[in-house]
């Protein structure tokens, strides 16, 4: 069950699942506390972003998901950046900032 889960999390966020995909998906999942109860406000998240131009993804770097803000304006921009914050203060969840980027980190439940 865990597998179609993973697949058709890859596909909503516009990935084709091949097995590195999967592998990796897998370790974001492990990495992220509480995965499995906020997996559906990530996939919220990014359905709601898109209006913005912005995005969730899986980080090449960390094992992790980002929240990627590419609006095109300051204002699109300030109303992702709003979404983000709002995502994460409802529903308690940790976001780490990437220096230098309007990139976060998705972590999971806050501690």
């Amino acid at each position: 069950m865990q597998f179609m889960e993973s697949e058709a999390v890859l596909k909503q966020l516009g990935y084709a699942p091949n097995e590195a995909l999967m592998e990796q998906i897998e370790r974001i999942e492990a990495n992220t506390a509480g995965y499995d109860k906020i997996q559906k406000h990530i996939l919220d998240l990014h359905e709601q972003l898109k209006v913005d131009d912005s995005f969730i993804a899986l980080s090449n770097s960390h094992d992790y998901f980002k929240i990627k803000v590419e609006a095109p304006s300051e204002g699109r921009k300030s109303e992702a950046l709003e979404r983000v914050h709002h995502f994460a203060d409802k529903y308690k969840i940790a976001v780490e900032k990437v220096p230098n980027a309007d990139t976060y980190y998705i972590k999971g439940f806050a501690k």
